[in-house]
């Protein structure tokens, strides 16, 4: 329980760390972005009194520490306020688009878990020879290559050329396989890279001769207790891939036109929507805890060693 209590405030500390920076780093900004909402406005339309008056709505006619505990306290309840581009609140404003993004997540997510475990599995199975080094070599070019020009070079191949593939939009489950690719191949990189070297590490430990002197077939040793024993480094990964999917949202919806989460965060963020931006940041920081909380908790379920640390700090506790 004490292990379940100390990840679980870890965790914490960093939603909050996250509100922290992202409230020092938006409200220090030099612009004002009251002036922003009424840029439009002809100066002599707006009086002063409804300028203090928008100013209220929006917690600039309060100390920096003052509003910093009102949004804080507002956070904790769920509520980000209102967008001061749409004047709709910010919770409804990011659940409406949400389900888009976590579509383009999810079916990234299995695209690199796919390949980078194949590319892996591959690789160690031949111990030498030319094709592992290409297997190896494909990992390292793959996360050199920025995000927006793969998703530029797909779109040029498949859509204008091929004409295989919608190029934008949210056309059903076409119009996610460009993007979904684009963001999967550097996670899937990763992951084959992890793998391959956290499975060569474990080729080499002692179990492995004794269980192949048993006579234990290559693909059940492979396959059941060399993997197993290798899957937890990938874990790791795996749980930060997840958390980064965000940011790779932002930019794989903007090429490719998709309405969702980082589209929303582009557009706030051009016009300092201060509200979206703030909420889509806690939301991408909520979510990267939460994940990482999960993989930490999986680990002395997939590990005895572990269980036996988490038991001895308990004890020592």
């Amino acid at each position: 329980m004490s292990y379940f209590l100390r990840r679980s405030l870890h965790a914490i500390i960093v939603v909050w760390a996250a509100f922290t920076l992202s409230f020092i780093l938006l409200y220090a900004l030099p612009s004002n972005p009251i002036e922003i909402m009424l840029g439009g406005e002809d100066a002599g339309a707006v009086t002063a009194a409804q300028r203090h008056a928008l100013a209220a709505a929006y917690g600039y006619d309060q100390s920096t520490i003052g509003r910093y505990f009102h949004l804080l306290n507002q956070a904790i309840h769920g509520d980000f306020g209102v967008s001061m581009q749409s004047g709709k609140p910010v919770t409804a404003q990011i659940l409406d688009v949400l389900p888009e993004t976590l579509k383009l997540a999810s079916v990234a997510l299995l695209l690199a878990l796919t390949v980078g475990f194949v590319l892996a599995l591959a690789a160690s199975a031949r111990p030498s020879g030319r094709l592992r080094a290409v297997l190896l070599a494909l990992p390292p070019i793959s996360m050199a290559i920025p995000i927006f020009w793969t998703g530029l070079l797909l779109l040029h191949i498949f859509a204008f050329r091929l004409h295989l593939l919608p190029s934008i939009g949210n056309l059903g489950v076409q119009s996610l396989v460009l993007p979904a690719i684009t963001i999967a191949l550097p996670a899937a990189s990763l992951i084959a890279q992890t793998l391959s070297r956290s499975l060569d590490d474990t080729f080499a430990l002692p179990f492995v001769p004794a269980l192949k002197a048993k006579g234990l077939s290559f693909i059940r040793l492979y396959l059941v207790h060399v993997l197993h024993n290798a899957i937890l480094p990938t874990l790791t990964v795996i749980g930060v891939i997840m958390g980064h999917l965000f940011s790779g949202a932002v930019v794989t919806e903007t090429v490719f036109s998709r309405s969702g989460v980082g589209r929303m965060l582009q557009g706030a963020a051009s016009v300092q929507d201060i509200p979206v931006v703030q909420g889509l940041v806690m939301l991408a920081a909520t979510a990267f805890a939460l994940i990482n909380l999960a993989v930490d908790l999986s680990y002395p379920l997939l590990d005895p060693r572990m269980r036996r640390i988490r038991d001895a700090a308990a004890h020592t506790d």
